[in-house]
């Protein structure tokens, strides 16, 4: 591990415990070139927030991560999301209380994005670090990009694994490269819609068998369960896969990810989704972020704070290094980021008069309907007679 920056004390006792609670912590950014220089910066007299490179700000949020890690951070923030019932987050505004608005049973949290781009290993991760369910693949991941090992239902998972845990997560199938348009019009549908345990994701160009599989779902149980209304939504990149075809001169990844992410349904108050890279393992450690940086400015965020740079579980069901807390504390921050984007979303519950008003709304649309066919009828009756005369 390369020399690290220059810190009091207590920080200093901070990274002892983590180097001794996790054997060696898994910072891959300390082994670039670009860390040795920050490290050399940051004994001299920076300059503001703002006049800070976008590189800089990334390692330092990367630097925050590890600090969080080396003390009780992911334990206090695993404790709040046990602790946490739906609406906890809610802040009062409008002067609205509490008790009129409509909250759900539970939020849900949906994740979105391109087949491959590893949403059910996030899934399992989120069992492991979340539920402490230790190493059990829930969710069952594809192998490479064959569709048929793809999810193709919608599928509900309790990742507390506690029946008062206060939101769930949805696996979704993921969408192709080639036929964004298709994808966006199943999103809009889920945003629109909502989405409910074994629903089934059926597409045009799907084999027999997938079909098949579907009308079996929807006979037996997929109806009986609750449809949910999506409350934040995690896309999903396979931040390896891009940064490989950029390389390549092929910007089709980069450019679809981008239509998805910006996709006008997603967002939620004002906000855009959540944005979480994985296989990010799978490249060299210079790679990894200058593809962070790369993909956060085509998407116009913050490369400090608008992803979450997470390496998941393989297909067995093991984390790719040893010990990597500072994946876990990220994953857990983005699932606390996510449920605090949910109950944002809360509307007030529609009163009797409310009800009353949209009744009588529709009377006076339906009364119009009639009146302007009427119209159009005795318009036409009289042409004729005029005709006849």
């Amino acid at each position: 591990m390369k020399s690290q920056l220059p810190l009091s004390s207590d920080e200093d006792e901070d990274y002892g415990r983590l180097s001794a609670a996790s054997g060696a912590a898994y910072c891959w950014w300390r082994s670039t070139a670009a860390f040795d220089e920050y490290c050399m910066n940051e004994n001299k007299q920076l300059p503001s927030i703002t006049g800070l490179t976008r590189q800089v700000r990334l390692l330092r949020e990367l630097e925050r991560l590890a600090l969080v890690v080396a003390g009780d951070g992911l334990d206090e923030l695993r404790q709040k999301l046990f602790a946490y019932r739906v609406g906890d987050f809610w802040i009062p505004a409008g002067g609205i209380p509490r008790e009129e608005m409509d909250i759900p049973a539970a939020n849900t949290v949906l994740l979105t994005g391109f087949t491959g781009s590893g949403k059910s290993s996030l899934v399992n991760l989120m069992y492991s670090v979340l539920g402490r369910a230790g190493l059990i693949p829930f969710a069952q991941t594809s192998s490479g990009k064959s569709s048929e090992n793809t999810t193709m239902f919608l599928q509900e998972h309790n990742v507390l694994r506690s029946v008062r845990s206060g939101f769930c997560v949805y696996d979704s199938r993921g969408f192709n490269y080639d036929n964004v348009s298709e994808g966006l019009d199943e999103l809009s549908g889920w945003m629109s819609e909502g989405v409910h345990h074994n629903q089934p994701c059926v597409r045009p160009g799907d084999q027999g068998p997938a079909e098949e599989d579907s009308e079996s779902f929807m006979s037996t149980s997929s109806s009986k369960y609750v449809v949910r209304r999506v409350n934040c939504v995690l896309v999903i990149v396979n931040i390896a896969e891009v940064y490989q075809a950029m390389k390549g001169g092929d910007l089709k990844p980069l450019m679809a990810t981008k239509e998805l992410f910006c996709f006008p349904p997603l967002r939620v108050c004002g906000e855009y989704p959540i944005l979480i890279t994985t296989h990010g393992d799978m490249l060299l450690p210079k790679e990894r972020l200058e593809a962070r940086l790369k993909i956060t400015e085509i998407l116009g965020i913050s490369e400090a704070t608008g992803m979450y740079d997470i390496v998941c579980l393989t297909e067995y069901g093991f984390l790719a290094e040893e010990s990597d807390p500072v994946t876990a504390f990220a994953l857990a921050e983005t699932v606390y980021r996510a449920l605090l984007i949910s109950d944002r979303t809360h509307v007030p519950r529609r009163s009797p008069r409310d009800w009353a008003l949209m009744v009588i709304s529709w009377l006076l649309c339906f009364f119009g309907a009639i009146f302007s066919l009427l119209a159009e009828f005795c318009s036409k009756l009289g042409r004729r007679r005029c005709f006849r005369i």
